[in-house]
């Protein structure tokens, strides 16, 4: 049972002050506590405490729980590899095979990588003394020198899953809404994907849209490590509100589901590039910018910066990669035995993607271009049915079937607590 208390809420000039329980001016309020349970990886661990008790992680890799003085911290940079990281500290050769060769773990450090980061300890010899460095984000491997040898120890580290919250207006776009309400491009982009089969955020997004989001944040030893999933939003939409909620199934899988206990993941997601915009529709009659002439325009098209990510709108089978004609380089998928998505204009496919090969929804098979008939970069996208061009835009996407049984009794309970959150945050930052 995760319990919720004061957090903090940017994105509309609001803030809590948990020292606080009173609205001391127009930028801090507390939300009264609910309890909520839900689907998290350590309940028994979490909580929720102010945002800006939480230290910077940045800051902090080597620094806590160290204790001693002495230490040297390295972050490893572009093409360094561990030789001469023990070069530069006088180390030599030697002490590097002594290390690699102590355990699995230290084996590793043959795969370092930029950014990693390696605390060593040196005695007043000249000899390494100590050396620290992450195993996973659970573990610290700690080498210390014990007369000839070297002992190896493993610190396990206390992680925790606290739940944070925001709510934001669109005025521009989306990720300025996001930045704007403190969360992360990253939880921004998850919020999108979430929604991504309901609302095309290439063309749906209006000024004055909202959404409110529950998201999880991974600490390790009290430092804020990274997001993690969204567990619960809500996102209005030219006045429509669309509502998501994470649940994991009697088998572990987690997905999201509306109100209903219905996954939103549909067959097809809307936009097979993220957010762009459109420069051209579906139509009867366009001219051509090229051609010069009045034809027909059966698909859409996303105004795109050259070497955007192309996706697969859903799971298929690769019908034809290559050239064509005046759409230039092409992709184009098999969805069963009725349904084709195009994907024309790429300045390149996926790498080793081939005619026959299985693919997954949003699965990466080229990236924009403008390739053949095209006057700037660009994806055109085709749906056909049965051999016939429907409007991606408004084509109808079949409802998957609802959660049944137990499993529908268990989700419940978990939306109809976090539902109430939602309404509750919205409710009080309404009447702030």
């Amino acid at each position: 049972m995760a319990v919720l208390s004061a957090f903090m809420v940017v994105g509309v000039g609001l803030m809590l002050d948990p020292a606080r329980a009173r609205v001391a001016d127009t930028d801090s309020f507390v939300i009264p506590r609910l309890e909520l349970p839900l689907d998290l990886p350590s309940a028994d661990q979490v909580t929720v405490l102010p945002l800006e008790s939480a230290p910077n992680l940045e800051n902090d890799l080597f620094t806590r729980g160290m204790g001693d003085d002495g230490w040297t911290v390295v972050t490893v940079q572009r093409n360094q590899t561990l030789g001469q990281i023990f070069a530069e500290l006088g180390l030599g050769g030697g002490e590097v095979h002594r290390v690699v060769g102590l355990s699995e773990h230290t084996a590793r450090l043959v795969q370092i990588h930029p950014g990693d980061q390696l605390a060593f300890l040196i005695g007043d010899d000249g000899k390494l003394a100590g050396l620290q460095f992450d195993c996973g984000e659970d573990r610290r491997i700690l080498i210390e020198a014990s007369g000839d040898k070297l002992v190896e120890q493993i610190i396990e580290r206390k992680m925790e899953t606290r739940l944070e919250y925001a709510s934001g207006v669109i005025s521009s776009s989306l990720f300025q809404a996001g930045s704007d309400a403190g969360i992360s491009d990253r939880t921004t982009l998850k919020m999108a994907e979430v929604f991504n089969y309901d609302i095309d955020f290439a063309l749906d997004l209006r000024q004055g849209d909202r959404f409110t989001v529950v998201y999880q944040s991974i600490f390790r030893d009290g430092v804020r490590l990274r997001d993690g999933d969204i567990v619960a939003a809500r996102f209005v939409n030219q006045g429509k509100s669309y509502e998501a909620f994470r649940y994991s199934n009697n088998k572990g899988l987690a997905d999201y589901y509306d109100a209903e206990g219905r996954s939103l993941r549909k067959a097809f997601i809307r936009t097979p590039v993220e957010f762009t915009r459109i420069s051209s529709r579906f139509s009867a009659a366009r001219k051509h910018p090229i051609l010069g002439k009045v034809r027909a325009h059966r698909g859409v098209d996303y105004a795109a910066p050259a070497g955007t990510v192309i996706r697969a709108a859903g799971n298929g089978t690769v019908k034809f990669v290559g050239r064509m004609n005046g759409y230039g380089k092409v992709v184009e998928l098999l969805h069963g035995k009725q349904t084709t998505t195009l994907y024309a204009h790429m300045s390149r496919h996926a790498p080793g993607l081939r005619k026959g090969q299985k693919v997954t929804q949003g699965q990466t098979i080229g990236y924009v271009g403008m390739t053949g008939l095209a006057t700037a970069p660009h994806l055109h996208y085709e749906f056909r049915v049965k051999g016939k061009h429907r409007d991606p835009l408004t084509v109808t996407m079949p409802r998957p079937e609802p959660l049944t049984g137990t499993e529908l009794a268990s989700f419940r309970v978990q939306q109809q607590a976090a539902r109430a959150q939602l309404t509750t945050l919205e409710s009080v930052l309404a009447a702030n």
